[in-house]
């Protein structure tokens, strides 16, 4: 620092830039991921497929792959302190290309891709990281586009949400998006979707 300084005014600056650094710290803080109602289409173990890895596009034993827009979901699961969670258990659940969920309440469930998992279950490792191969997710009567998502942590403390997509049109319009009174809590159900090697991808991180 200069000689010439006065010394009042570097600790006056000393002083600001730690209340900078604080603010900084504050403003980065993570935000927890919002619990969201698991809505009725959570699909029981007996409407669940055999196959039920990370891989919703391509069920085994299926020739074909699901219709729609292959897309890569990937995060990191992380407590509010930022550390990483191993062994999370985490599953997600979403409608088909035709808006048709994997459950037999639905209504229309003729109407269903067979070549699409509708549900798939991984757990985070050492990093907190998981990953899903999927569809993008497509709006029906009533809602905007969502995947929904539930995480189970070792101690069996657990999590319900849902997972939006940014900037989509149909957002404000959807009832339980809106719930979320907070624009933190919107912004952390939300997950910008890229082009990436030939697919798209969303990274989505949650906070338990």
């Amino acid at each position: 620092m200069p000689e010439s300084l006065p010394r009042r005014m570097a600790l006056g600056l000393i002083a600001v830039g730690g209340a900078v650094a604080g603010l900084a710290r504050a403003a980065g803080a993570a935000v927890p991921t919002p619990p969201q109602t698991a809505g009725p289409f959570y699909p029981p173990p007996a409407d669940r497929p055999g196959d039920t890895d990370w891989d919703l596009v391509k069920v085994a034993g299926k020739v074909r792959e699901a219709g729609g827009e292959v897309m890569h979901l990937s995060g990191r699961v992380l407590d509010r302190d930022g550390r990483a969670l191993e062994g999370v258990l985490m599953e997600i659940w979403q409608c088909d290309a035709n808006g048709r969920y994997l459950h037999q309440g639905d209504q229309q469930r003729d109407a269903r891709d067979p070549y699409f998992q509708g549900y798939g279950a991984v757990r985070t490792d050492a990093a907190g990281h998981y990953r899903f191969r999927t569809i993008r997710p497509v709006p029906y009567p009533g809602r905007a586009p969502h995947i929904h998502a539930r995480l189970v942590r070792p101690d069996g403390s657990e999590l319900i949400t849902q997972i939006y997509l940014e900037g989509h049109p149909l957002n404000q319009r959807d009832f339980i998006f809106r719930r979320l009174g907070k624009a933190a809590q919107r912004a952390a159900s939300i997950t910008p979707v890229r082009l990436g090697d030939g697919d798209l991808e969303a990274v989505f991180d949650v906070v338990v």
